[in-house]
């Protein structure tokens, strides 16, 4: 059992008439994000110092229940397809330079939501054309032609979570399976070669770090470019407990060992989630293809 919440953790709640303004216009546009639905820990630092917010479409009931998530579980009813329209005009009003994008699991539709992805991609693109854009998918239950109208639109990043080690993860995640994530950010690189894929860790429920280090391994195995790791909170108390706090310092060793295995960026830290600095890692992965592209022509000369 872990200890006390260590002081790294504790975050100082900030509102200010950026967070404010974000909330109502997320009210008055009916759309919900993440931020508030898993609880995120960095809500106040993003909605309120840098503006920035992870839409989360299809609705707010996931079909799953996974053992560490705080997003309500049920049978969706809606299929809204004004959202993707509604989630390009608040990007427009934020003027959002990247743009995250996520979902609840949506296991009772034939395509997983893929199509309102796709939608959502296209209109954020027509009302910002120069704004990057990164969807952050379930795993559409293994479905690659569901996957194939997602990738068709050309996201900036495909974003996939394996969560937790392959250890741990029956445990961890309802009907997930550790290999078919593996396998589905394999196959959007093969998609869309110059798409940027990424996947992300929680540490702090009973993984070792040669669990870590492994996952790490089959990650880049499957060609994923983007990887981040951050400190599992228990959201409430019927939800998994907290097996370990992991210290800063091993975060940043985690991310040494992460760049040491070829990942083009690395978020690492007890406050990181999937979507933490995002534009940074868009930016961070389109440098890193320009080099390999400029290496690929100067062997090719």
């Amino acid at each position: 059992m872990a200890e006390r919440k260590p002081e790294w953790l504790k975050i100082k709640l900030r509102t200010n008439d950026n967070y404010n303004e974000l909330k109502s216009m997320m009210r008055d546009k009916t759309l919900h994000t993440v931020c508030e639905e898993a609880r995120c820990p960095n809500i106040y630092e993003c909605w309120a110092v840098h503006k920035t917010a992870t839409f989360m479409i299809l609705g707010d009931i996931c079909t799953r229940a996974c053992r560490f998530c705080a997003v309500k579980t049920g049978l969706p009813t809606e299929l809204d397809w004004a959202e993707p329209e509604r989630v390009a005009e608040a990007a427009e009003k934020m003027n959002l330079k990247h743009a995250v994008v996520t979902s609840v699991a949506r296991d009772d539709l034939k395509d997983g939501g893929a199509t309102i992805f796709a939608e959502t991609i296209k209109a954020i693109r027509k009302k910002l054309p120069l704004c990057s854009v990164e969807v952050l998918i379930p795993d559409l239950m293994g479905s690659k032609d569901a996957l194939q109208i997602i990738m068709d639109a050309k996201p900036d990043i495909l974003n996939h979570n394996i969560e937790t080690v392959r250890r741990l993860s029956d445990r961890v995640r309802a009907r997930a399976k550790y290999d078919r994530s593996l396998k589905l950010l394999a196959q959007a690189k093969d998609m869309q070669p110059n798409v940027p894929t990424k996947s992300s860790i929680m540490l702090g429920l009973g993984e070792t770090w040669d669990d870590i280090i492994e996952a790490m391994d089959d990650l880049r195995a499957h060609n994923v470019d983007i990887l981040t790791l951050g400190q599992y909170l228990q959201p409430t108390k019927k939800h998994l407990k907290i097996e370990k706090y992991w210290h800063p310092d091993e975060f940043a060793q985690l991310k040494e060992e992460g760049l040491k295995r070829g990942f083009s960026h690395v978020e690492s830290g007890p406050l990181v989630r999937s979507s933490y600095h995002a534009h940074e890692q868009v930016q961070s992965a389109q440098n890193n293809s320009q080099e390999t592209e400029g290496q690929a022509v100067s062997t090719s000369n």
